[in-house]
């Protein structure tokens, strides 16, 4: 494990060094990441006190592990986007999380207004759409995507998410998401963000399908994106949640050792490419999170104001966690809570 360390700060973890760990004793596979959170971040665990806004649960998507399809049928006015934002506001927050389903209307335009009259009335990071919003909006505005994320940008997009990366797979993402954007797609979006100066996110969705070496392959084409863009900002492993979805008929999810192996992991084969490896409270819990980040994750991520996503595939653990809550749980296990914001700036 001595030799993991240096190898790891090196960049030098190869895909058969992570499929060793995960065979190897896990426990011994949790020092280590631990010991390189230490090396590489310190004793802060960091959270954002943010908002997540899903516009509609409508989706022409259809992804199997999906639970928030038409979960309650609603689409939000951009009054009601308003004055969401603007509760937000009321308790300090300062990212929005800004998704939802995709229908057809929904064009570069129509995000393009909802992002201006936001900006038009507040100061505050808008953490926006994902990979698979950006390619169905540029392809109903008849756009590339490179031409959709400029505008989107010059509108006041901030950042955008990692998400709908799942799992990287194409094989994995037939069975998963066969309608949404192929492996080399999502890339070449995430490219075209980090190129106009737009950090984002990178994610991963495991527990389903998948395979261990599915799951490391999945690190490392991340691992090597960050090497060329340098532009994200964290990893955030997600754990598949299967309540109210097709694939949850199959699958029951990862298991609680999983949970701890996956974010462990990362940490080993990102070393100091991506420094930050944030915990879902929302998905694992505050007792499990906990433990994670005593297995190689620094972030507790958001206070999370109605994440209706995960509540519908299951999460029970809660939606929101005010800051003081946040801060209580970090000192519990007798670490250093920092407030940062969208791109990891303290605060």
């Amino acid at each position: 494990m001595d030799e993991i360390y240096k190898r790891s700060l090196a960049g030098e973890i190869t895909k058969e060094d992570a499929l060793k760990l995960i065979d190897s004793n896990p426990f011994e596979l949790f020092d280590v990441a631990d010991r390189l959170r230490k090396e590489i971040v310190g004793d802060e665990i960091t959270f954002v006190v943010n908002k997540a806004i899903d516009i509609t649960d409508h989706c022409m998507i259809e992804c199997e592990f999906c639970s928030f399809r038409d979960h309650k049928g609603y689409e939000m006015t951009v009054d009601e986007i308003i004055e969401s934002v603007g509760n937000a506001q009321t308790i300090g927050a300062t990212e929005i999380c800004l998704f939802g389903g995709i229908m057809p209307h929904m064009t570069v335009d129509y995000y393009s207004n909802i992002i201006r009259s936001i900006k038009s009335k507040y100061d505050i990071c808008l953490h926006a759409l994902s990979p698979v919003e950006i390619y169905q909006t540029a392809k109903n505005s008849d756009m590339s995507t490179l031409e959709a994320l400029k505008i989107l940008k010059e509108a006041g997009m901030d950042t955008m998410t990692g998400a709908s990366a799942e799992i990287l797979v194409d094989s994995v993402r037939e069975k998963i998401c066969p309608k949404k954007i192929s492996t080399s797609q999502w890339i070449d979006i995430i490219k075209e963000a980090h190129s106009l100066d737009i950090p984002t996110t990178s994610t991963i969705m495991y527990g389903s399908v998948e395979t261990w070496e599915d799951r490391i392959d999945h690190l490392m084409i991340l691992r090597d994106i960050q090497r060329e863009t340098k532009c994200f900002t964290e990893l955030v492993p997600l754990t598949f949640l299967g309540l109210n979805n097709k694939l949850g008929q199959e699958f029951k999810g990862a298991s609680g050792m999983d949970d701890l192996k996956m974010h462990a992991i990362s940490r080993v084969i990102f070393g100091r490419d991506i420094p930050n490896i944030q915990v879902s409270w929302v998905k694992l819990g505050i007792r499990t999170s906990q433990i994670v980040l005593c297995c190689g994750a620094n972030d507790l991520g958001g206070t999370m104001m109605e994440d209706k996503i995960s509540i519908a595939a299951g999460a029970s653990y809660g939606e929101y966690l005010p800051r003081e809550e946040m801060i209580e749980i970090i000192e519990a296990i007798g670490r250093v809570p920092a407030e940062r914001n969208t791109v990891y700036g303290r605060i």
